[in-house]
């Protein structure tokens, strides 16, 4: 695997695969890699000749209380995990290659909508970081497909509306999310949790299940999201949401108006926690 700092030699480099006629697929990351993301890079291998991944810590996407400065960064173990894993190149520019004129003026990205409620509402900012970094990957890297996990399900729909908005050649790949066999979605934040904190971790799925599957035998909604909520409190979560939205445009998700999508955040002590199931169509 081929190891890229800078714009021009990486762009060099695709400039060759692309002449040469292989298809490119890029996999963007913030690092400390684990399963998960090794999924995202199987699933861009399947349908691409070459797999681009970046690793990109960015400060655009973090407010400021959140942890964007112990964010673990492993990019030692990171490369080897990508190259077991036949990715071709790497790129991990320095905050400074990204935004070479500072962070305070730059030109920003927002995309209406999808980017509202939900982690939108909790964390004001954070998806016009995430639009605005994944905008100048997809410009400089100028990749066939992206692949990205489905576990940060309002992420992807932000992402889907971006490449439609603005006229992207790219076909975006929603990946199943990776889960531990206690069904603990996979997070590169699940290394905050503590002993204690590891074992009520699971719960979190396990209540979203259960309410999932009262809805889909038609129990009410409010009641059962009411009673989910209460559940998660009593096990040690402090919620943020729980919200059953329209799995394709993340509206309010109402009867007869197509595929739902169950999702939810929460804390468990300082560590925020994500996931999401779909109703039965």
């Amino acid at each position: 695997m081929q190891l890229f700092h800078h714009i021009t030699a990486l762009q060099q480099q695709l400039d060759q695969w692309r002449r040469a006629g292989e298809r490119l697929a890029l996999v963007p990351t913030m690092g400390n890699l684990h399963e998960g993301h090794m999924a995202l890079v199987d699933a861009a291998r399947a349908r691409a000749d070459r797999v681009i991944a970046t690793l990109f810590v960015n400060p655009l996407q973090f407010g400021p209380d959140e942890d964007l400065e112990r964010y673990p960064r492993t990019l030692e173990a990171d490369c080897e995990r990508l190259t077991a894993r036949g990715c071709d190149a790497l790129f991990a520019p320095a905050v400074e290659t990204l935004y070479p004129h500072g962070q305070q003026d730059l030109t920003r990205v927002q995309v209406p909508g999808v980017s509202e409620g939900l982690c939108g509402a909790h964390r004001p900012g954070h998806f016009d970081g995430v639009s605005t970094v994944v905008s100048l990957l997809f410009h400089i890297t100028r990749p066939d497909l992206a692949c990205f996990g489905e576990k940060d399900f309002q992420q992807l729909a932000v992402i889907r509306k971006l490449v439609r908005d603005q006229h992207f050649p790219i076909e975006i790949v929603g990946v199943p999310t990776t889960r531990e066999r206690d069904g603990l979605a996979l997070s590169s934040r699940n290394g905050y949790l503590d002993a204690d904190q590891r074992r009520i971790a699971p719960r979190l799925h396990q209540r979203l299940t259960e309410a999932v599957a009262r809805l889909n035998h038609g129990e009410e909604r409010q009641r059962v999201l009411a009673e989910t909520l209460t559940r998660l409190e009593a096990d040690g979560f402090e919620p943020e949401y729980l919200e059953l939205r329209h799995a394709d445009t993340l509206a309010p998700c109402l009867p007869r108006n197509g595929p739902c999508v169950l999702l939810v955040a929460a804390r468990l002590g300082s560590t925020r926690l994500i996931d999401n199931r779909r109703l039965r169509s």
